[in-house]
């Protein structure tokens, strides 16, 4: 009952990425819906990555108090999406959620009330865990199964599942995290809960999605083979940075890539 009674008190911030999504509006809209309906002050920030289309567009044609849309000109990748929003979030609970929809976004409700009665560093939605409802191609199914028995053998992260894109941080995880990252494409989900695992952050809790791929995702419509290949090429170069270079270790931040639009600043009110 404590959490309950301390709810209100609360910041969520949710950033969504977003790459050439035609359903923006759509999505912002019901991601705004589910986060009224929380007991919980909130915000959501859009981040278009590259003004390649009309999503930028098309996002700001939403009117609310609770939205920031944001963007650059350039694609820059998932990761450095995710980064952008959430070194501009003023929430002590920060998640992230896909645009594309094949994520309900009414999770975001189950993963709140887990982050708060588990009291955990990061929740993350796993679409093997037992009450998922999930539904997606073969090939998919296949990539994100042999990529996850990789990630279980190498990083020893506690978990079945690492690729959903929703997750949800505690502030002071992505404070100590998100300054020594490198990964600005497909390997961010990897990079962000290996660093963290090894900083110390092991209550780490894995969530049911409900997801439907309808469609390939406008990342993987780039070549199945490409994306799986630079995945696993980003996820050895973190293995390598974590275990033989050391370079996410403090003693090695005079290493880390500063990049003003991705420092994680703490804002104040």
């Amino acid at each position: 009952m404590r959490e309950k009674k301390n709810n209100a008190s609360h910041v969520l911030t949710v950033v969504m990425p977003a790459y050439k999504e035609k359903a923006i509006e759509k999505s912002i809209r019901s991601t705004l819906q589910v986060l009224s309906e929380l007991n919980c002050k909130y915000e959501l920030i859009v981040v278009v990555d590259g003004f390649l289309d009309k999503t930028y567009e098309n996002a700001k044609k939403v009117h609310s108090k609770y939205l920031t849309v944001l963007g650059y000109k350039n694609n820059k990748g998932k990761g450095y999406a995710v980064r952008y929003g959430m070194a501009r979030a003023k929430g002590d609970i920060i998640a992230f959620l896909d645009a594309g929809m094949d994520i309900d976004a009414t999770g975001l409700a189950l993963f709140y009330n887990i982050f708060l009665w588990t009291d955990a560093d990061i929740v993350v939605g796993s679409k093997l865990h037992p009450l998922s409802n999930v539904q997606y191609p073969l090939q998919r199914r296949i990539l994100s199964l042999g990529y996850q028995m990789f990630i279980r053998t190498f990083f020893g992260l506690r978990i079945h599942e690492t690729q959903t894109g929703i997750k949800m941080f505690r502030r002071k995880v992505l404070e100590d995290v998100l300054p020594r990252l490198l990964v600005k494409k497909f390997a961010f989900d990897v990079e962000v809960l290996a660093v963290a695992n090894h900083l110390g952050y092991r209550k780490i809790f894995e969530a049911p999605v409900k997801i439907n791929y309808t469609n390939w995702s406008a990342v993987m419509s780039q070549g199945f083979i490409q994306v799986s290949s630079r995945m696993l090429w980003d996820s050895c170069a973190v293995f390598y940075r974590l275990y033989f270079r050391h370079y996410y270790d403090d003693k090695s931040s005079r290493q880390w890539r500063f990049d003003p639009d991705l420092n994680f600043r703490i804002n104040i009110g």
